[in-house]
């Protein structure tokens, strides 16, 4: 008697855990897919994220483009940015509309085409990768259900593709964002210019000789001083920088030009620095800012 009134005791417990804690309908990841681009001559890997419904279901889905840091991959989102179950509980949750994640892997590119054009990667992202990704998966192909974000260098990313192609994306969300004031790029070390901006911009290149045609053209700065105001005010902005993080110049400063042009736009600074942790707590809210463009208002 004693047994079964211990097994009926922990049934309870356990239907009432079940009841506070339910159950989150959880989304799939496919990693290691690859695109053969003819563009790079290269084959090049992506991870997505599919929602929970998606193979149940015959619907078309909102995308967001996620893109990774420098030195990463496409898999660092879901690995250590835990993207796959942040986007699961907000879906359960219904902060957002079920959405793809779609995770390319950017190398060391900056996601622009390079100096000399050894590398396009931007050509490849536009002209080969979004119509792939479209054609392959069920997407809602309109502005209005496409959108960018990342953190660091792929925070700089998703903020020239929405700046430049801002016909392409209904919002962006950029992570401390990858993106410096003329006077961190001239004076930055000539020891560390070839090995992390050199790669993209020419590593032979010192002083103001760095802020060459090539550098302005893919610089958010000047690519919003010389652009047309009304279609980038066509794209929603959200950028998140912690207070303790080394690029919190490039991005302040970047706030207060989009403000004195009177380009609507959210700016963060919390508490945090240039790490996975500061990028997993802001994650939920940049998703939620972007579903909101994916809403019916």
């Amino acid at each position: 008697m004693k047994s079964i009134k211990f097994l009926f005791l922990v049934a309870v417990i356990l239907f009432a855990a079940v009841s506070i804690y339910p159950q989150v309908s959880r989304g799939f990841v496919k990693e290691g897919l690859r695109i053969q681009s003819k563009i790079l001559n290269k084959e090049i890997r992506y991870t997505i994220y599919l929602p929970f419904d998606y193979e149940t279901s015959s619907r078309y889905y909102p995308v967001v483009y996620l893109l990774h840091g420098y030195t990463d991959n496409d898999m660092g989102w879901i690995q250590f940015g835990e993207a796959n179950m942040i986007a699961d509980d907000a879906i359960a949750n219904r902060e957002v509309p079920p959405m793809i994640l779609v995770m390319p892997d950017g190398g060391v590119s900056w996601y622009v085409d390079n100096y000399n054009n050894s590398v396009k990667y931007e050509d490849f992202f536009f002209k080969e990768f979004i119509p792939y990704i479209e054609k392959e998966y069920r997407i809602r192909t309109e502005k209005r259900y496409r959108a960018v974000a990342g953190l660091s260098m792929g925070g700089y990313g998703a903020l020239v593709y929405a700046l430049k192609h801002p016909d392409m994306f209904s919002s962006c969300v950029a992570f401390s964002a990858a993106i410096y004031t003329d006077d961190e790029i001239i004076n930055m070390n000539d020891n560390a210019w070839p090995k992390v901006l050199g790669v993209v911009f020419n590593p032979n290149l010192k002083g103001k000789d760095r802020i060459s045609k090539q550098f302005t053209d893919n610089d958010p700065f000047y690519i919003v001083k010389n652009s047309d105001i009304n279609k980038i005010k066509s794209v929603r902005f959200y950028l998140d920088c912690g207070d303790d993080d080394f690029l919190y110049k490039g991005n302040v400063y970047f706030h207060v030009l989009l403000r004195d042009l009177n380009i609507p736009h959210e700016y963060r600074m919390r508490d945090g620095g240039h790490q996975w942790k500061y990028w997993r707590s802001g994650l939920p809210k940049g998703l939620k800012f972007i579903g909101e463009s994916f809403h019916q208002q």
